[in-house]
């Protein structure tokens, strides 16, 4: 792979390179329209995979935020095109990575030192690059370990990139007014967290110590001294990508083992600690030899505030959910319902969040659930095309809910594609045996 040898780390750098992606864009457009003028039953699909993969190719270079927020838009499968969830997915663990010389440059500014002054032999090329930082290999006193080195320039562009990228926000999520700022100012607060690599070895330590005691389950030892404020050692982990053993697998056993650790995982974070890894997705996890889930970034964790925790599980039940009383006094606690709201927008988004809260709690409403069950993943599919198509909706403020869903909602879209992909059987409440 093609590697980079420079970051544009200013503000007028990296609105250069969003500003050549959007002309790009352009340019695909006008080619679109001139066809479509020739031929009226042209598709959008080639539009959409050139557009893809010019916007693509621009976050790619710039890294950091910009590129973030496009691997947060691929687990989204139900919103953008697929031709775009192709695309943007490969900045889940598949980015151009930087370059040898820029890596030790990089690694002398953040550390002090080079790495060949700290470990007994370290790896230029880097073995997995993401949105944030890539990661090296590398051998201290014969132990194998993995060297994660964060981008230069990404902690102090993230506020001017969110900017940049807002307005595509608002207009793909039909936000509207000052309260759409909430969602942003959470984007921004956990994208700065996930540059503090201070933080993510502590986040690190406090979980997975606390959920050692869960089967199937497995986690790199983390390295203090060898960490600093921009680069993390850890153990080095041998294992699938999650995705890839996923298609290589056909032992329903193993999958249901997997899948099972997995979800235990989360709902011992979710419902023990209120404290949960909000970033689920492939190029997080691997699977070891022995067929143990290994969980290997905690760079973005949500606590989960008890006044949101209570309503949001409240309504995971079916009962609550089929009580209209008790369902619209919770809609204003989640601040899905609003006091402004007119009598046309209450019964609207009433309805909306029925119909979808009765689907996507299914699981948490039998014993046991297959994550295979197309029937499951077709619904929640129709669902998804039918809000999009709704012209209704698109008249109205989409501002809704509490800040706390971006992230929340994120992490359990992102679980249920993980165990999708698996095809995983589960036991809802076996969390509990570790309690």
């Amino acid at each position: 792979m093609k590697t980079i040898d420079k970051i544009p780390t200013t503000k007028l750098g990296r609105t250069a390179e969003l500003v050549k992606t959007g002309v790009k864009v352009g340019g695909n457009y006008l080619k679109y329209y001139s066809k479509k003028a020739v031929n009226p039953d042209l598709t959008k699909e080639q539009l959409n995979e050139d557009n893809a993969a010019d916007i693509y190719n621009g976050l790619k270079n710039l890294k950091g935020s910009a590129l973030k927020v496009a691997q947060m838009l691929s687990m989204e499968k139900n919103i953008l095109p697929n031709a775009y969830v192709e695309k943007f997915s490969l900045s889940q663990f598949s980015v151009p990575p930087l370059s040898p010389p820029l890596v030790r440059k990089t690694f002398k500014k953040y550390h002090g030192k080079y790495p060949e002054d700290l470990y007994d032999s370290f790896a230029t090329q880097s073995v997995n690059a993401a949105s944030i930082g890539q990661v090296h290999k590398a051998i201290k006193d014969g132990k194998k370990l993995a060297v994660k080195i964060q981008y230069p320039g990404v902690a102090n562009s993230i506020s001017s990139d969110l900017a940049m990228v807002k307005p595509i926000a608002i207009r793909m999520f039909n936000l509207k007014g000052k309260d759409s700022e909430k969602y942003f100012k959470e984007l921004e607060g956990k994208l700065l967290e996930e540059t503090d690599y201070i933080l993510e070895v502590k986040q690190s330590k406090e979980i997975t110590g606390s959920c050692a005691n869960i089967p199937n389950l497995r986690f790199p030892k983390y390295y203090e001294a060898l960490s600093s404020e921009r680069i993390i050692t850890m153990d080095w982990m041998d294992g699938l990508h999650l995705s890839e053993y996923a298609t290589q697998n056909n032992d329903q056993e193993k999958a249901d083992k997997i899948g099972q650790a997995l979800w235990d995982f989360y709902m011992y974070q979710m419902h023990i600690l209120k404290a949960v890894h909000a970033d689920p997705h492939p190029g997080n996890f691997l699977v070891d030899k022995d067929d143990n889930l290994i969980a290997i970034d905690f760079g973005c964790v949500k606590k989960v505030p008890l006044e949101f925790y209570t309503p949001y599980f409240e309504l995971a039940e079916k009962k609550n959910i089929d009580n209209p009383e008790f369902f619209n006094k919770k809609m204003f606690q989640l601040e899905i319902l609003r006091q402004d709201d007119s009598p046309e927008e209450k019964r609207f988004f009433s309805e909306l969040f029925h119909e979808m809260l009765s689907l996507f709690t299914t699981p948490f409403n039998v014993e046991e659930f297959d994550f295979a069950d197309e029937t499951f993943w077709r619904k929640i599919t129709e669902l998804s095309e039918k809000y999009s198509k709704d012209t209704e909706l698109r008249k109205m403020n989409g501002n809704r809910g509490s800040k706390h869903f971006l992230y929340i909602n994120r992490t359990f879209f992102g679980l249920y594609n993980l165990l999708h992909d698996l095809k995983a059987k589960i036991q809802v409440r076996n969390y509990e045996k570790y309690l």
